[in-house]
């Protein structure tokens, strides 16, 4: 084998490994021997971690029977709402989740195989903050330019923007947040991340090329409710996100987004909570949106959670712990 062949491989080995393990886990396009996993709860999130996998994006098939993967033990109300599942370069899967109502922490814990999890741990980012009424649907995204993880959620805290003081349910009025960290164990100071300028939650970030949308939800429910899903666009994953776009769902409640783009076409995906069911939009451009949500089959109950990719053999031995 001469030089020049072997530093090719080395580089394709390399480009491989930056693939999924510092970019593949949340790229909006599809990695070359990766398979889609869906990470989701049921209920009230009592009972913790559901996965699903995918092909093509469209029929989604449950894992392990359809029965929790992990169950929580952290947090007041030890519930796993909103799981979210990103792949670091230290090769571990990093899971975040909500896990109480009305207590500002957020669950962690990290595996090698998505099948065992050694421990969970509470990270609590807002302590500067002493009145903050909640911790909802934290998201990690791994940025490869900083080499750190960002993580970020979305948060109340009383009086903080008056103008939208009584927009949101029960006095909520949310912004994100956000904070890094390269371990979780050591973390920036929090700061405000993403202002639209109205109640927002459901934050989820995703690359295309070089940019970065965030994809998100309009919590409003008064003087008119939204309820539904927007996106803004940055030039670095730190933001700033300018641009809000118009909003690309229909006349019911939307939230949770995750996204994904197949063949060039964008889909979003959001749990249509009131209707009791998975929906999902798709585009082109990003301007024109379709709705189709006739072409999906999610495991029945499926509540908000995260899409992200993983390399077949990933799959092949959780199909294996379920006897598939």
């Amino acid at each position: 084998m001469t030089l020049l062949l072997y530093a090719q491989l080395v580089a394709a080995v390399q480009l491989h490994a930056l693939t999924f393990n510092e970019d593949g886990s949340h790229s909006v396009e599809k990695k070359s021997g990766a398979v889609y996993l869906f990470s989701y709860f049921k209920g009230n999130g009592e009972d913790g971690l559901h996965l699903a996998y995918s092909d093509d994006g469209l029929s989604w098939h449950q894992l392990n029977d359809g029965n929790s993967l992990l169950r929580p033990i952290v947090g007041k109300d030890k519930l796993m709402r909103d799981p979210n599942i990103t792949l670091g370069p230290d090769g571990l899967f990093h899971l975040v989740w909500t896990s109480s109502w009305h207590e500002p922490l957020i669950g962690h814990a990290t595996s090698k195989d998505l099948i065992h999890w050694p421990e969970q741990q509470s990270i609590a980012p807002m302590m500067n903050e002493p009145n903050v009424q909640n911790v909802w649907a934290p998201e990690t995204f791994y940025d490869r330019e900083t080499k750190q993880f960002l993580l970020f959620w979305a948060t109340t805290i009383p009086r903080r923007f008056p103008e939208t003081d009584k927009s949101g349910d029960n006095g909520l009025n949310h912004r994100i947040y956000l904070t890094t960290t390269k371990d979780f164990k050591n973390f920036t100071s929090t700061r405000l991340f993403f202002d639209p300028g109205f109640n927002v939650i459901d934050a989820t970030i995703v690359r295309d090329g070089n940019r970065f949308i965030i994809f998100f939800k309009d919590e409003t429910k008064q003087p008119v409710a939204q309820k539904n899903i927007h996106y803004a666009v940055a030039e670095r994953a730190t933001g700033p996100f300018i641009k809000v776009s118009p909003p690309i769902t229909g006349k019911y409640w939307a939230e949770g987004p995750t996204v994904i783009k197949i063949g060039g076409r964008w889909i979003v995906y959001f749990d249509r909570y009131r209707d009791h069911r998975y929906g999902a939009v798709a585009s082109t451009d990003l301007e024109h949106w379709e709705d189709i949500s006739a072409q999906l089959q999610f495991p029945e109950g499926a509540r908000h959670g995260t899409i992200f990719q993983v390399k077949q053999s990933v799959l092949a031995k959780l199909l294996k712990m379920s006897g598939g």
